[in-house]
């Protein structure tokens, strides 16, 4: 049975009592460090503000969670994650809850009205370099009830069901936020140093920003229709199929279990008041099933859209997710894109709070991700041209294109936009993800590290220099050295120690001891405070 949350209908003294929301007076400009009721405020309950919240209780911060419905929707929406995906739910302690409930899946097909294949992209259904398979696919309340069972164990976590935000006033240390308890109507208020709007699209943190969003132009209405089969179909296959048909165009997709998916293009014409009914459904998946094969369990139209937030952060403001991106699925990177925002963040605001970076670390969060994302939503909507193509002619050409040479896709591998790395021309790995070994303990790295920097390096080039032990354990860096599966991945970068991030991306490499002090004062300036 999935935890519930209760909802508050009277007011719950924050995790430190010293500093309840009734000493705080709302009209005060300046909040002091200690007077703020909590740390973060997470707007949304979704899988970034879930996974959001369970990385930044990992970072010992007070964690203030606002979710304005009162039950997870129990219905399937996103269906695939990927291998970085699971190493962000790996640092959270949910990989072994997931992974019965998951099906991996072997890739995704594009082919033209005739059958003939027009693009092939194999995802390797072996572990790969992130110790987990290429692609995953999932049933979203099973990874929602996983993230929000795993608060339940955070004790300074607070989380609010059925708290609607109408109000983010930021101050000088501080925002101060009003909310409703919709389960009975009262009013309240609460304090942070910084709020983060996981709230989706229509995100209310976004209005407050004043952000506005780039259209990357790519806006067309789906039905999404999800099936439940009563009777074995194997011969659906378990790739994801996008049927580039100009008459109707139509992607199948297979979930765990007997979970299925249809997801069929509204065309010009379609009759309004029919989409989606289970006469119209029926009719157009009876290429596949019928109701003597399978139940429908959900069906919904969408308008997939391309858009960037323009400005993921104002002052003690910030957005994840949905509220800062969206994407049309035809990757599979709509979720994915915002559990990386989260583990992007957290370990910032982290940083910034305890007071060991500066404040304009937060600055590098867009900067960052922005580009990242972008050029998955572009590679998506290039993807979506192909599909959507319904011009009779038009598709014709395309397939004529592609007929020469079969389009192998590779996923996008792409780095991350400037920001908190050194020297990132200096090397390829440089903001680039890096791997997952299993060490000789027979451990994943990354369970030995936890979400916190790691320092791989050759194990010649740390002895006799105690010095740089001495400041790792003073920064809290986790030293892993004389691993073969290390030695092997740095002898393939050409570098002696790579110094990687808590979210797992490359913040830069060394060649020699004295650039590897460098490396590590400038990812930790306050060590050069501390030894002077």
């Amino acid at each position: 049975m999935p935890t519930k949350h209760k909802d508050r209908c009277r007011t719950r003294p924050p995790a430190h009592p010293a500093t309840h929301q009734a000493d705080v007076d709302m009209s005060d400009k300046t909040i002091s460090l200690h007077a703020c009721d909590y740390d973060v405020a997470v707007i949304g309950l979704g899988p970034t503000g879930a996974t959001l919240a369970n990385l930044l209780a990992i970072e010992g911060l007070r964690v203030l969670v606002l979710e304005r419905d009162k039950d997870i929707f129990a219905l399937p929406r996103a269906v695939h994650f990927d291998g970085e995906c699971m190493r962000v739910f790996q640092s959270i302690g949910l990989a072994d809850t997931l992974l019965p409930k998951l099906f991996v899946g072997p890739g995704m097909k594009f082919v033209n009205a005739e059958g003939k294949l027009l693009i092939d992209w194999a995802r390797p259904t072996c572990i790969g370099p992130h110790g987990w398979c290429a692609s995953y696919k999932f049933h979203q309340p099973d990874l929602e009830n996983a993230l929000r069972d795993r608060l339940t164990v955070q004790a300074n976590v607070d989380v609010r069901l059925r708290h609607e935000v109408f109000a983010l006033d930021e101050t000088n240390d501080g925002v101060q936020l009003r909310f409703e308890d919709t389960s009975c109507g009262k009013l309240g208020g609460a304090t942070a140093r910084y709020v983060v709007g996981c709230d989706g699209a229509r995100s209310i943190a976004r209005r407050f920003m004043g952000t506005e969003l780039t259209d990357l132009k790519s806006h067309e209405r789906w039905v999404v229709v999800d099936v439940l089969l009563d009777t074995p179909r194997p011969d659906l296959g378990d790739f994801s199929i996008q049927y580039c048909d100009p008459a109707r165009p139509t992607t199948y997709t297979r979930g765990p279990g007997n979970r299925r998916r249809w997801e069929i293009m509204v065309m010009p014409g379609d009759d309004a008041t029919q989409l989606a009914s289970p006469e119209w459904l029926w009719d157009k998946l009876a290429r596949w099933i019928s109701p003597a094969d399978a139940r429908l369990e959900r069906s919904a139209i969408y308008t997939f859209h391309s858009v960037v937030a323009n400005g993921w952060r104002r002052g003690r403001l910030l957005l994840a997710g949905d509220a800062a991106h969206q994407t049309p699925p035809f990757m599979g990177q709509g979720m994915a894109a915002g559990i990386r925002d989260a583990s992007n963040l957290a370990w910032k605001l982290g940083a910034v709070i305890r007071g060991t970076s500066p404040d304009a670390l937060l600055d590098t969060y867009e900067s960052e991700r922005s580009p990242h994302v972008r050029e998955f939503i572009e590679t998506a909507v290039q993807l979506g041209s192909v599909i959507q193509t319904t011009n009779p002619e038009a598709a014709t050409s395309r397939d004529s294109e592609m007929s020469e040479a079969i389009r192998n896709f590779v996923t996008p591998q792409p780095k991350l936009g400037p920001g908190a790395c050194l020297d990132a021309s200096s090397s390829t790995v440089v903001g680039q993800i890096a791997p997952q070994p299993r060490l000789t303990d027979g451990r994943l790295m990354d369970d030995v590290v936890g979400y916190r920097f790691v320092l791989v390096a050759l194990p010649e080039l740390l002895a006799g220099d105690d010095d740089i032990a001495s400041r790792a354990a003073w920064a809290g860096i986790q030293i892993v050295s004389d691993e073969d599966a290390v030695n092997a991945w740095l002898a393939s970068t050409g570098a002696a120690a790579v110094l990687i991030r808590p979210d797992r991306y490359v913040y830069g490499i060394a060649h020699d001891i004295a650039y590897l002090h460098r490396l590590v004062e400038h990812a930790f300036p306050e060590l050069q405070a501390a030894s002077a």
